[in-house]
């Protein structure tokens, strides 16, 4: 049966007023939740379910005013909103400006805070632009929004669909309460097995080179290694993609809503945006003056590179992981830098600016991936279109307000020495600085990590993952995903794929019930 929220012909509008209310409140809400987790907790909690619910309670209250509620799409709306507005306010905006604030750099605050609320937006945007073309395809992974699609649709629907997710809920809930990071379990039954395979074993050596091989691979830069030619490797990847005008790729775009010139129009706009905000930064914060014009144009240049580079490597991170190591390859990008001899208020603006972008990218891949599920998989390509423009709007809003909370707290925030934790990293660094035998390493490391991207080719991205189990050091994580793919592969071998859309509804109650404990548990700590 046709759940009729899947047929409607007019998808529901963010201008209508009931809808417009609800999503600024909700994104309020959020933006202060991310606020106060980012500042207390060093973290930022997924709150699309939160909001998803939410809309869902307010469809069930008898008020004329709450009816739109009623739609599916209403309710997706409302988790776009929030969900954007606790992304973009944790780790889009105050992040990045703690760190001029730790170094003793507070004139500087404003001018990155202008910066980074530019490119939260152009992140967005980009994301907008990029999603279901050859590089961030529809069809993949994005695993939260995979679960935030089949809570709403189990909260509409009920039946067989509610009684699996429910249980997926409760796995994941006591998975949570018994320290397992369930999101990386349930993430094994929905992504791509090979990108997947690579970031268990990247997860599992970074957490246990010590006891296996004497040596702490991150002291060493070796993840950092990996990420940098892997990196590199992908970005030509996607240029390549764009540029291909053989006949072969006419064909393979039939598969997207989006063609690839789309695709090389949206990285054409990245480059002057990024360029733009770059040169911004450069004046707001004063930092021409203590460059030559070489060195000037060379950090525009490079800041604009990385911001880009970030983007796509926490993007293809999330679409085919639900995670991404953004702070990570911002401490690689700031490493860099130093290397390259920028002035330590440059390195500020640089690391923090680099630090935003990629965030609001991949929330806004997480937001329309539920989307494309519950408006039928792209069966009607006008209502999708429809759909996407709104939620990029419920989006922009939550960002909006994001940036209203954020320049309105931070004071207050900062003042009582509630700091991101990783910005004292950031600082440490800048001020230590970094020995040129670290260059030698990196450029080490990089071959291997190149190479395996190399093999994995642009689909599969085991270079990319990998590194990115390589800088993250929860080696529990890694026995999660390994041991829900040998799970997974058991299952389809032995049921022919019977169980295929069972499994995956339940591994979305698994992530979705690993995000409700974690939520629950952040802003209870953060209460404390």
């Amino acid at each position: 049966m046709v759940n009729k929220n899947q047929t409607e012909k007019n998808h529901p509008t963010i201008f209508n007023p009931a809808i417009f209310f609800v999503i600024v409140l909700m994104a309020v809400i959020g933006a202060m939740i991310g606020v106060q987790l980012i500042t207390s907790l060093g973290i930022s909690a997924n709150t699309s379910i939160v909001g998803a619910v939410f809309a869902m309670i307010l469809a069930r209250i008898p008020l004329k005013f709450l009816f739109k509620f009623k739609s599916i799409h209403s309710q997706n709306l409302v988790q776009t909103s929030i969900s954007s507005a606790t992304f973009g306010a944790a780790s889009s905006l105050m992040l990045p400006i703690g760190i001029p604030y730790v170094l003793g750099m507070h004139h500087l605050i404003m001018p990155l805070f202008i910066g980074v609320t530019l490119a939260m937006i152009v992140d967005a945007l980009l994301l907008y632009k990029m999603f279901d073309t050859k590089v961030f395809p529809a069809k993949q992974a994005w695993p939260p929004g995979i679960a935030t699609a089949e809570a709403i649709k189990a909260g509409d629907e009920g039946g067989n669909r509610a009684k699996y997710l429910l249980t997926g809920i409760g796995i994941g809930i006591i998975g949570a309460i018994l320290k397992i990071p369930m999101s990386a379990f349930g993430v094994a039954f929905i992504g791509n097995i090979w990108a997947l395979t690579m970031f268990g074993i990247g997860l599992l050596l970074r957490g246990y080179s010590v006891p296996l091989f004497g040596i702490d691979i991150n002291e060493l830069y070796i993840p950092h290694g990996f990420m940098i030619g892997a990196g590199l490797v992908a970005l030509i990847q996607v240029i390549v993609l764009i540029f291909n005008k053989k006949k072969e790729v006419a064909v393979q775009d039939e598969e997207f809503s989006k063609p690839t010139k789309e695709l090389g129009q949206a990285f054409g706009y990245g480059f002057i945006a990024y360029t733009a905000i770059s040169i911004l930064l450069a004046v707001l914060g004063g930092i021409y003056t203590q460059m030559s014009v070489g060195m000037l144009i060379g950090f525009v240049l490079f800041t604009m590179v990385a911001a880009f580079a970030h983007e796509l490597i926490v993007g293809i991170a999330a679409m085919h992981a639900g995670w991404f190591p953004a702070f990570a390859v911002a401490l690689i990008t700031l490493i860099i830098g130093i290397l390259i001899g920028f002035p330590k208020e440059a390195l500020a603006l640089l690391v923090g600016f680099s630090a935003c972008t990629g965030v609001a990218f991949a929330d806004m891949g997480y937001d329309l991936k539920t989307g494309y599920i519950i408006r039928g998989n792209g069966e009607d390509m006008e209502f999708e279109r429809k759909g996407r423009r709104n939620q990029l709007y419920a989006g922009l809003v939550g960002f909006f307000v994001a940036a209203i909370v954020v320049v309105i707290s931070f004071e207050s925030y900062f003042s009582q020495g509630l700091i991101p934790p990783v910005d004292l990293v950031y600082a440490t660094t800048i001020e230590s600085g970094i020995s040129n035998g670290i260059a030698r390493e990196l450029m080490i490391w990089a071959i291997p990590g190149a190479i395996l991207q190399l093999i994995g080719g642009s689909k599969r991205q085991m270079g990319i993952l990998f590194a990115t189990g390589l800088l993250l050091l929860t080696p529990i994580a890694g026995w999660a995903v390994l041991t829900g793919i040998v799970l997974r592969i058991i299952i389809m071998r032995r049921s022919n794929g019977k169980y295929e859309q069972q499994m995956t509804i339940m591994a979305a109650g698994i992530i979705a019930g690993d995000a409700i404990y974690s939520f629950c548990n952040s802003i209870f700590k953060a209460g404390k």
